[in-house]
């Protein structure tokens, strides 16, 4: 059983991906998606949006990054995909998933899964492009409109040379709203010889073992639930694992910290409230909190708080 950290663009960056790998119980991540058009890309594009590169494809903690690529020319995605593979990444997983307007607009991410032969054409291309031994992996929503087309889709992707299939329970129409139709998984599972990753719609270890129980899916890949209660992976393998508040505020003082080292001082505060705001959806604590910084810009004065905030008696 595995459980793999969802790319969640614009959210899981490098910072949030050390230390929630860091927590434990993670055995994969994939980078936020690197945009192709129709050219070859500067390294230094890669090493800003995977500086795991520098590290061997690695967290610190010694989790696997796979870089994640997004685009519709076949040709250019593969030799970017032998440019990252170049500079060290220990796989390569394509976007069929992203439902972004602006993204989609551009012939990316999810309305791909209306061109079945596209997606055969991308994952054929970049899968010659590298060597044997690196994987290649994609990941797809059910579909566009509907989920006509889901098993074509797959099975596309697995006859272009894929090794693994991620599949996110819902279609671009759905979005993110509940629920996730994990039996759906089940359908692509059974028609395909790859294995297939579940994702969507798991928050607490009871949701991993319902969709594992419907899906078929012995690995499954989780984005919210992980950022909301960076403990889930590890309550999952182990559920006697407790861990709560003061142990989330270690964790956003790390994270204030190395936002400050790393970014401008106008983003850190977005930053840090943007996860404070999805902690609040599991940890009642961060409620308060986040209402106590929402004004707050200076990054010093943040820390201040949250160091003073860590002093408090647990509630």
């Amino acid at each position: 059983m595995r459980i793999v950290l969802a790319p969640m663009e614009g959210l899981v960056d490098a910072w949030l991906r050390r230390l929630l790998t860091g927590v434990g119980g993670i055995d994969q991540c994939v980078t936020e998606f690197i945009r192709v058009t129709d050219q070859l890309l500067p390294e230094r594009v890669y090493r800003r949006l995977a500086p795991e590169l520098e590290q061997g494809g690695r967290t610190p903690s010694g989790v696997p990054v796979l870089v994640q690529l997004l685009g519709s020319d076949p040709q250019a995605l593969a030799e970017n995909a032998q440019r990252a593979v170049a500079l060290g990444a220990p796989g390569i997983d394509l976007n069929f998933g992203c439902p972004a307007k602006t993204v989609n607009k551009s012939r990316g991410g999810a309305v791909l899964l209306e061109e079945p032969e596209t997606l055969f054409e991308i994952v054929s291309s970049v899968r010659r492009a590298v060597p044997a031994a690196v994987p290649v992996s994609a990941k797809m929503r059910l579909g566009y409109h509907d989920k006509s087309l889901a098993l074509e889709n797959a099975q596309a992707i697995e006859a272009g040379g894929a090794q693994l299939l991620t599949v996110h329970a819902r279609t671009k129409v759905e979005g993110y709203r509940p629920p996730a139709h994990w039996e759906w998984i089940a359908r692509i599972r059974e028609g395909i010889g790859i294995d297939v990753v579940a994702n969507g719609e798991v928050w607490t270890p009871e949701d991993y073992h319902r969709c594992r129980d419907i899906s078929g899916c012995r690995d499954v890949m989780i984005g919210r639930g992980l950022v909301a209660n960076p403990f889930l992976a590890l309550q999952i393998k182990e559920p006697s694992q407790a861990n709560g508040w003061p142990q989330i505020l270690e964790l956003l003082e790390l994270f204030l910290r190395e936002l400050m080292q790393t970014l401008a001082p106008r983003y850190v505060h977005g930053r840090l409230k943007q996860w404070l705001q999805m902690l609040s959806w599991q940890f009642d604590a961060a409620k308060p909190l986040f209402d106590a910084l929402r004004t707050e810009r200076n990054p010093e004065l943040l820390l201040q708080k949250l160091v003073e905030a860590r002093s408090l008696p647990a509630a």
